[in-house]
């Protein structure tokens, strides 16, 4: 396959192009889903195929097809031309020449470490797993539904450029999860594990999932589940917050990571999300939180859903702070956008969900750097009346994402310094800056964990992309409650 990514970039600087590029990939997934006990969703898409993206006289041009390991070879020489064409068509549209970032061709392999291969265990096993975990819900009367999800996801890929690049990469990630729902007193309430929406997801084998123990966690989300429709709702007012990884994750994906995509803010992509406000005259002068707030980012980072060894531009993976001692320091790039902030080099952010899109700058693994505090000093150093939540249920943030809403599943009073009473749908507002501002204690390095989301949309046509948002319990004063 290496060879025919090639073949596909010699035929399209044959036909004249300035720059090529070509990925064949091939892509395996494997989703199960079980609802009250039953086997509801089974699904194991594969899909092959070979994209080829150029520059001719300053545009893009792509061009995909699928194939097999027989025909591709077959197919590359034409999709080279026809991306070569699309981009001498487009270039007569462009207002300003695309010019890439420099960037060495390396040649090399990269494997997702992988302990034991998930597509390797049988379905059985899979299944008594999740038999198990639905059984670990039942027991309470109140429990209406109860979903047990199983996710595997082996993406290997063959890139080559007219650079000279000539890569190999296999990138496995799996994922796992069950919710409980319960109705009591006109009341629904939904609590998940380890993480709402389907649960985690890690890149890694099928140890990932031995690891969430997902049937000795069934039964505190059952009876969390069922006692939150007799909890009472979250006060309303302005409180101490202290919030939880899981959630944490949503507030660094939404108010930092999309912010500072550089295209987002260049005006290239807003049609899904929005804009945003971290414009270039913010980059190194803005206050973006509290001196305690590091967030870095970085496509190494052990278990992240966005490691790997080269981005879709054949950029090397790295690591760069994006929130410095609360200063803001920098953006997530690709080639093509890289010059507008003055740097020489891309940040390595370019990626494709498929052979059948052309790559487009995405979110990298971004995580909330640990501070120094344990759980149990947090909680003893917090006033009576403070709110700890967990675990997102809905959100919604503006166009430049400066002002949110976030409510989560499950929310507990701080009282006495441990965690008190159960409170329901706690909801909170805020402003970014203000918000990120008002950060002033985060747990250590021991609370750290890894939260990835698997099914960030952007684009357009949409494309879906994975990243990894690490965070540890950390501690947000004056914050606005609503109910």
């Amino acid at each position: 396959m290496q060879a025919v990514a090639q073949l596909a970039v010699d035929e399209a600087l044959r036909a004249g192009a300035d720059y090529a590029d070509a990925r064949v990939q091939r892509l395996s997934m494997e989703e199960l889903a079980m609802r009250d006990g039953f086997l509801v969703g089974a699904d194991a898409p594969e899909s092959f195929g070979l994209g080829v993206r150029v520059l001719k006289d300053g545009a893009w041009g792509f061009a995909a097809a699928p194939g097999n390991h027989k025909d591709l070879a077959d197919v590359a020489p034409g999709l080279a031309r026809r991306a070569v064409k699309a981009g001498r068509d487009l270039s007569r549209l462009r207002r300003t020449p695309v010019e890439l970032a420099p960037q060495e061709g390396q040649v090399g392999e990269w494997h997702t470490p992988v302990e034991e291969d998930p597509f390797m265990v049988s379905l059985e096993e899979k299944l008594g797993l999740m038999r198990q975990a639905d059984e670990s819900m039942r027991g309470r009367d109140e429990i209406v539904s109860r979903v047990v999800n199983l996710s595997l996801r082996r993406e290997e890929q063959w890139q080559a450029s007219s650079e000279g690049a000539q890569l190999h990469q296999v990138l496995v990630r799996t994922g796992a999860g069950l919710a409980a729902k319960a109705s009591a007193h006109g009341v629904v309430e939904r609590r998940s594990y380890p993480a709402s929406f389907s649960g985690n997801q890690i890149s890694g084998g099928f140890e990932v999932v031995r690891a969430m123990d997902l049937p000795g966690n069934g039964g505190r989300m059952r009876d969390e589940a069922a006692d939150l429709c007799s909890a009472p709702l979250c006060p309303e007012g302005v409180r101490t917050l202290i919030l939880g990884g899981s959630q944490l994750c949503l507030q660094i994906h939404e108010s930092v990571g999309h912010p500072t995509e550089l295209d987002r803010v260049l005006g290239h992509e807003m049609d899904l999300a929005g804009a945003s406000f971290a414009t270039r005259n913010h980059l190194r002068t803005l206050d973006y939180g509290s001196s305690c707030v590091n967030l870095q980012a970085d496509s190494t980072l052990a278990g992240g859903l966005d490691t790997r060894g080269w981005d879709d531009d054949c950029v090397p993976s790295g690591s760069w702070p994006i929130v410095q001692e609360g200063v803001f320091k920098g953006y997530q790039t690709n080639r093509e956008v890289a010059s507008a902030v003055d740097e020489d080099k891309s940040r390595g952010c370019s990626r494709a969900e498929s052979w059948y899109d052309p790559p487009i700058v995405r979110i990298t693994n971004l995580s909330l750097q640990p501070g120094n505090m344990s759980f149990d000093e947090m909680l003893a150093d917090t006033e009576d009346g403070a709110i700890f939540a967990d675990s997102v249920r809905t959100w919604s943030i503006d166009q430049r994402r400066v002002n949110f809403q976030f409510t989560c599943e499950v929310a507990r009073e701080v009282q006495g310094g441990r965690l008190g009473r159960l409170l329901r749908r706690p909801t909170y507002q805020g402003n970014t800056t203000s918000f990120w501002g008002s950060c002033d204690a985060i747990c250590s390095a021991e609370h750290f964990h890894l939260w990835g989301i698997a099914t960030c949309g952007k684009g357009n046509p949409m494309q879906v992309a994975e990243m990894t948002h690490g965070a540890a319990p950390s501690r947000f004063r004056e914050i606005q409650f609503i109910q």
